[in-house]
């Protein structure tokens, strides 16, 4: 969807303030804040029909058009959606955001976040003459939070998933990240964890799991040839991808390789881990004295800490095993993942 510089004091003034938020030709009014990061807010946001007086405060059914949506299911039967506020202090915190934009518009994926609109809009500096922008991002909105929360939850009461439940999250995270490395060029996410994938809790049916947060996103190949680049690569990979979860090729690159989307699939594999016992597979070093996140990643030292009773099965150890290979040239493909994932499903399902 187009950006839109209409109404913009009515934008900046309302999210400031606490009253309506204009996006493009939709008006909607904030709920409350859900949570914060950085330089980013997210609010939870109710539409505002324009029938609706200015004084209402309950609103009326969203009216957010379909027909300018991928697909019209992503408009909320109660007219709520979250709302991403970027505070942006640079040209290239701004060069980041529309990437960012432009990438979250390329996929339609019942697995990954769609971007269902945007604004980008010029806001005066504190020093006279001088301005700064404001990014406001709408998504659907998932209330019952990301994998990271629901897990501390669980942690707290010695709780763990069961591992059909495991294998039905695992699975809808690789069908999202097939999606993306099929796609024509393929992209990598670069950032995928625990606290990117939201959570949906659904009577009767497995939680749905949907891969969120965009920015980091890049083509998935990246050709490297000389000891500049295999630094600067390093550099981006330490800023953009979360440590405990990035491949051991973003850790020490070579300075004659060659870059593809399985640095995912070494995320997803410590994902999967994750999802069964909380945490990434190598975070148990930073309680060491002396312990080293990066060598435990280069070796994959891997600790398999007292789980459930009885414990998960060793084909489930086996898969996390197999996609922790340092070698990224011997590490498994997504679509590999896919097809063992759903034997394991069958074989655990029964």
């Amino acid at each position: 969807m187009g950006c839109s510089f209409s109404g913009i004091n009515a934008l900046y003034d309302a999210v400031n303030g606490g009253g309506d938020v204009w996006i493009n030709e939709n008006r909607f009014r904030i709920v409350r804040q859900l949570g914060e990061g950085g330089f980013a807010y997210v609010f939870l946001v109710k539409e505002v029909s324009p029938a609706a007086s200015s004084d209402s405060a309950s609103g009326a059914d969203g009216e957010l058009a379909g027909r300018k949506l991928k697909n019209p299911s992503h408009v909320s039967e109660d007219g709520t959606y979250a709302l991403k506020k970027v505070l942006i202090q640079s040209e290239e915190q701004l060069a980041l955001v529309r990437e960012e934009i432009h990438v979250s518009s390329l996929f339609n994926h019942p697995n990954l976040l769609p971007l269902l609109d945007h604004a980008i809009i010029a806001v005066k500096g504190t020093k006279e003459g001088s301005w700064k922008h404001e990014a406001y991002l709408l998504f659907p909105v998932h209330l019952d939070g990301t994998l990271l929360d629901n897990s501390k939850v669980m942690q707290t009461k010695k709780e763990f998933y069961p591992t059909i439940t495991v294998l039905q999250i695992f699975r809808q995270l690789c069908a999202g990240l097939k999606h993306m490395h099929n796609f024509d060029p393929p992209y990598a996410h670069n950032d995928v964890k625990p606290g990117n994938v939201l959570i949906t809790h659904r009577k009767g049916q497995p939680p749905l799991a949907i891969l969120m947060d965009f920015g980091s996103s890049r083509p998935a190949k990246k050709e490297i040839r000389s000891r500049s680049e295999a630094l600067q690569l390093q550099e981006w990979a330490a800023e953009h991808c979360s440590a405990p979860f990035r491949a051991p090729e973003l850790w020490d690159c070579p300075s004659h390789t060659d870059i593809d989307a399985r640095t995912d699939v070494w995320s997803l594999g410590c994902t999967l881990y994750a999802i069964m016992y909380g945490e990434s597979p190598f975070e148990y070093v930073l309680g060491e004295s002396g312990g080293s996140l990066q060598l435990a990643v280069m070796n994959a030292q891997i600790k398999w800490p007292a789980g459930p009773d009885p414990p998960y099965p060793e084909p489930l150890r086996q898969f996390v095993h197999w996609m922790l290979q340092p070698q990224p040239a011997v590490r498994p493909y997504i679509n590999d993942i896919v097809v063992h994932g759903d034997k394991l499903i069958a074989k655990f399902s029964s």
